[in-house]
């Protein structure tokens, strides 16, 4: 029974860590289209220091509106949790 619960905790931890790299590859695909779109006009072999420091500030922007929404998000799972545990207590 022990090893069996492990084992669902193993694959738990798996299916967490592939989501959480599921998750990344998403983020820097859409970081890297919509800065692209919105910082090259012209590709070419190389970038110049307009486009270079528009990429540069578009990415920080980005990752932090990413981990805004993702502490929010988070938070929030907490809290909805916190309040179905305290109605299961009351009902109990």
């Amino acid at each position: 029974m022990a090893a069996a619960n492990m084992e669902k905790g193993e694959l738990m931890n798996q299916v967490k860590q592939q989501i959480a790299l599921a998750n990344a590859q998403e983020m820097l695909s859409k970081m890297t289209e919509k800065c692209f779109k919105k910082c090259i006009q012209k590709p070419g072999k190389s970038l110049d220091s307009t486009e270079q420091r528009c990429i540069s500030q578009c990415m920080d922007r980005f990752m932090d509106a990413w981990n805004l929404v993702s502490r929010t998000y988070g938070n929030r799972l907490q809290r909805e949790q916190y309040r179905t545990m305290e109605s299961l207590e009351m009902t109990s």
